[in-house]
């Protein structure tokens, strides 16, 4: 126990110095009855006590911390919730997951333990806090459960109170709010829940404005599934340093004609290509596949790699793009611009009449690419046999032929479905929603990409390195069952005996081609298929049907193929940047991690296009569309528009006063008096009763059903609410979904 001095402000109780000694020495966090124990405090002199404590907390010399307890003013309580923030040559280092003051929140060194798995990025812990020397360090005591129970949603005022109306369409009731914070009602807000039901409340950390205007569809999106969307000072002024290196020895291609094409939007251009005949060997082909060397700029250990990797992924929405690297990367150094000096990646390939890889080897390399061009003027220069880039596309066209004879006697997985398009006009609401068009050109640019990522898998794999592969399984056997009963609703026959083989299922498409069913065939043939994932153990590509297979072409987007970048590098000792022992040792935790951001990554572009659609299909509630059934259930069956998208629900509730059973096995809800049916595919026209974009849910009712629109009030728009005026800006950007 302190020195109680002799000279105290009152009798019995500590100066206020006393009191902070006293804090700074406990291993625990303390509160006033600590503090009145440890003083020997008794009733009147407690009294006194809160009275200091109260003065003390107004002068910022204490701050009051979880369970009413007291620490250091501008300091940290002794046990509080910290957020991995960086892990970086195994140390982590965590930040406050809370912090209220004007300063930077502190980066306090985890002290982990051998007996636990080592932390990763967005974790969370609760640990206990020692001051030492002018920083902290933090001793775990109990992982939890990460951020993501942060909710999203809408600010509404009642006479009640605040309350929040959650945007994810699963969640079934609304959020109470204790402080709605700077938040006003209508707003866009991530609330931190806390307390055990019933008496759940939360508190608002962020307002993101309007959830009306177009901005804000992917913007939910983007705090909805945690996606880190803003550099650190220390990644921006490190990729500004990096951009402006030499760009050393290298193999000069700079006499090759090489070009990109790309989508006709794009912004960046991370792959080139160039192909000739082989002038030693008659009918084969000499090709480069040209990848920006960004693991030349993004070196491990680094914090534009710790970004990198806690990103995973670049992911792209209608309106924006949130890069895995920063602009002065992803646009300008790394983007392979005509007529400019750019480092590469340079894979050679030697190819063979029908299209097999006979060899190959990797370089670093400078080129100046010839010219940008779109999938449309290239396939517009081919078509007409006329323009100024017809010498460089005659031969990349003539080794395609070669590649493409290849693919067709491998006979990968041949699924034909439409990527939906959303345009928008030039304050970024939507002016309509096509189907991507797909020509001969982008078949080119994708087998080219497939061929070097062969080559760079079967090069790790000769040179016995470290590889993140890109692994995709066959269908498990329950998966196929499922498709053999679909197939036999349709007088179909599946055998169940044979090998599972892509061919199959192409041939199962073909037959299904011209028919009313195509567009249901091919969306069961695709949930029969696994979800592909980053692995360092080989296990094949099914779809591609590929022995070996890694992500080579797109560094700029995806952090696999830095990762496989950086192999290549050390495995040819190609220079500085390569992988080191350290990050090899991490490699399954790698893939893990890039798997689940990859899909993340899906997930925020999905659920963004159907905000959109709702969106768009908001203006025609209450009309009738044509619709085709997607799926059915016992609680009703799911429909979307012809050739827009936009899955929605129609209640069983809603079909009137008959009763309906459902087949489970053949998908089916049929009317028991009347034998109405409403199977999988099914054409028919609904009323679009609801459409939120907030939530991106859809709700349809028959022609002559259900309540009228009218009476139907969006819950996430208050009575009497108007969006607020605000100007939208489209940021550069393009979708990119191919390689």
């Amino acid at each position: 126990m302190p020195r109680i001095p002799r000279n105290r402000p009152q009798p019995g109780l500590p100066d206020r110095q006393a009191i902070l000694d006293f804090i700074a020495t406990q291993k625990s966090s303390v509160g006033k009855r600590e503090i009145a124990k440890a003083f020997g405090l008794h009733a009147q002199d407690k009294i006194a006590l809160k009275s200091l404590l109260k003065e003390m907390m107004e002068a910022g010399e204490l701050e009051l911390g979880p369970g009413r307890t007291v620490h250091k003013g501008g300091g940290l309580p002794k046990v509080t919730v910290l957020r991995i923030a960086d892990v970086a040559d195994g140390v982590a280092i965590a930040v406050p997951d809370r912090w209220d003051h004007a300063t930077p929140p502190p980066r306090i060194r985890v002290i982990e333990s051998r007996k636990r798995a080592a932390f990763a990025l967005g974790d969370r812990v609760l640990a206990r806090i020692e001051e030492q020397g002018s920083g902290y360090l933090a001793f775990p005591m109990k992982a939890l459960a990460k951020s993501a129970e942060f909710v999203l949603g809408i600010l509404r005022k009642e006479p009640l109170g605040w309350r929040l109306v959650p945007v994810d369409k699963k969640a079934r009731t609304d959020l109470a709010i204790s402080d709605p914070g700077d938040g006003q009602p209508g707003d866009l807000v991530l609330a931190e829940p806390s307390g055990r039901p019933p008496r759940v409340s939360g508190r608002v950390v962020e307002v993101l404005g309007d959830p009306f205007q177009p901005r804000a569809f992917s913007l939910i999106a983007i705090h909805a599934k945690g996606i880190p969307h803003r550099f650190d000072d220390s990644v921006l002024e490190e990729a500004e340093r990096m951009a402006r290196q030499p760009l050393g020895d290298r193999e000069d291609l700079r006499s090759l004609p090489f070009l990109t094409i790309d989508p006709a939007d794009a912004r960046d251009h991370d792959d080139a290509v160039w192909a000739a005949p082989d002038p030693d060997n008659e009918g084969h082909f000499r090709a480069v596949v040209a990848i920006a060397d960004v693991s030349f700029y993004v070196r491990p250990g680094s914090a534009l790699d710790r970004s990198a990797r806690s990103r995973g992924n670049s992911v792209y929405f209608p309106d924006r793009v949130v890069p895995m690297l920063p602009e002065i990367l992803s646009a300008d150094a790394c983007s392979l611009v005509e007529g400019q000096d750019r480092a590469v990646m340079a894979c050679h390939l030697h190819i063979a009449p029908d299209g097999k890889l006979l060899s190959w080897r990797f370089t670093r390399a400078v080129i100046r690419c010839v010219a940008n061009i779109a999938y449309e003027q290239a396939q517009a220069t081919m078509d007409s046999g006329e323009g100024q880039y017809l010498p460089i596309l005659q031969p990349l066209w003539a080794c395609w032929a070669a590649l493409k004879t290849a693919r067709d006697a491998r006979e990968p997985l041949a699924l034909e479905l439409p990527e939906k398009r959303v345009v928008l006009d030039e304050a970024g609401r939507i002016a309509g929603i096509s189907i991507r068009q797909h020509l001969p050109a982008h078949q080119l640019i994708e087998d080219y990409m497939i061929a070097a990522n062969v080559a760079a898998a079967k090069a790790l794999e000769k040179k016995k390195s470290a590889c993140i592969f890109r692994c995709h399984e066959a269908p498990s056997r329950e998966k196929l069952v499922a498709l053999r009963d679909y197939l036999e609703t349709l007088g179909q026959n599946f055998a169940m005996g044979q090998v599972a083989r892509p061919a199959i299922f192409n041939r199962i498409l073909a037959r299904a081609k011209d028919g009313e069913n195509y567009e249901q065939v091919s969306e069961q043939v695709l949930r029969t298929q696994t979800q592909a994932y980053y692995t360092p153990e080989n296990v094949g590509h099914f779809g591609l049907a590929l022995g070996s297979y890694a992500h080579f072409t797109s560094p700029i987007r995806r952090y696999a193929d830095l990762v496989v970048h950086r192999s290549l590098a050390a495995a040819y000792r190609l220079g500085e940047g390569g992988l080191h022992k350290e990050e090899e040792k991490g490699l399954a935790k790698t893939a893990d991690h890039i798997s689940m951001t990859e899909r993340r990554a899906m997930e925020a572009e999905r659920d963004t296009i159907d905000r959109y659609v709702a969106a768009y299909l908001s203006t025609m509630v209450g009309e009738v569309v044509k619709t085709r059934i997607t799926g059915v259930a016992k609680f009703g069956f799911f429909a979307t528009v012809d050739g827009l998208g936009g899955d929605g629900l129609v209640p069983v509730s809603t079909l009137g006063a008959e009763r309906f059973v459902f087949d489970e096995d053949a998908r089916i809800l049929e009317g028991v008096s009347t034998g109405t049916r409403y199977e999988v595919g099914q054409r028919l026209e609904l009323r679009l009763a609801e459409a939120n974009p907030i939530t991106g849910a859809l709700r349809y009712e028959l022609p002559d059903g259900g309540s009228p629109p009218a009476q139907r009030r969006d819950r996430t728009r208050p009575k009497g609410f108007t969006p607020r005026p605000g100007k939208s800006r489209v940021p550069p950007g393009v979708r990119r979904g191919r390689k």
